[in-house]
C-alpha cells in the first residue's frame, strides 16, 4: 500500500497534472495493478493498494505519476486487503 502526502498548497501546475493522473490511475485499474484508490477528505493524502511482486515495482509505478513530482510517499507491504467489489454486472441478452 502507498500513502502519497499531497503539498498543503495545491498550485495551478499540481491541479494542471490531475486530470493525466486519473486516466494513468484508470489503466492501472484495469490492467489489475492499482486494487483501490481512496482520497482523503481534506485532500491530503491518497492511498493505494497495488498489486505487485515487490516494494521496487510499486516504487516505479509511483514515480511514474504526473503528479509524483509534487508528493512524497511511503510504501507498505501488507499481509492481505479486502474490499468489496462494487463492480455492475454485465447485461444479459437472453
Amino acid at each position: 500500500m502507498v500513502e502519497i502526502l499531497l503539498p498543503t498548497y495545491m498550485s495551478d501546475a499540481l491541479f494542471a497534472y490531475l486530470p493525466q493522473q486519473q486516466r494513468v490511475v484508470n489503466k492501472l485499474f484495469k490492467q489489475g495493478i492499482i486494487c483501490s484508490y481512496s482520497f482523503a477528505l481534506n485532500r491530503s493524502k491518497i492511498w493505494i493498494v497495488f498489486n505487485c511482486a515487490c516494494k521496487s515495482d510499486v516504487a516505479d509505478f509511483v514515480e511514474q505519476f504526473p503528479i509524483a513530482a509534487y508528493t512524497d510517499y511511503t510504501i507498505s507491504e501488507l499481509a492481505f486487503s479486502e474490499q468489496l467489489d462494487y463492480a455492475i454486472s454485465t447485461m444479459s441478452l437472453n
